[in-house]
C-alpha cells in the first residue's frame, strides 16, 4: 500500500536524507571514477583509492546537508 501524494512534496527529513545520499553517491562515483580512468595514474584500484572516494563522498554530503539547513533556516 502506497501512501497518498501530499500537496507540499516529501517531508523536509526525507528530502534532506535523499539529497545527502544523492551528493555522497555522486562523489563518491566521480572521485572513484577519477582514480579508475585519469591518465598519467596507475590503473589500479587500491585501498587508499576506495579510501579517499569515500571520504570525499562523505565530505559532499556534509556540504550538501549544511547547504540545506542553512536554506531552510534562512526561508524560515
Amino acid at each position: 500500500m502506497t501512501t497518498p501524494p501530499t500537496p507540499h512534496g516529501p517531508a523536509p527529513e526525507t528530502e534532506r536524507r535523499r539529497a545527502g545520499i544523492a551528493a555522497f553517491l555522486v562523489a563518491a562515483t566521480a572521485s572513484f571514477a577519477f582514480f579508475a580512468f585519469f591518465p598519467g595514474l596507475p590503473h589500479v584500484i587500491d585501498w587508499g583509492a576506495i579510501l579517499v572516494s569515500l571520504t570525499v563522498g562523505g565530505l559532499a554530503r556534509w556540504a550538501r546537508l549544511v547547504r540545506i539547513d542553512k536554506k531552510r533556516r534562512d526561508l524560515g
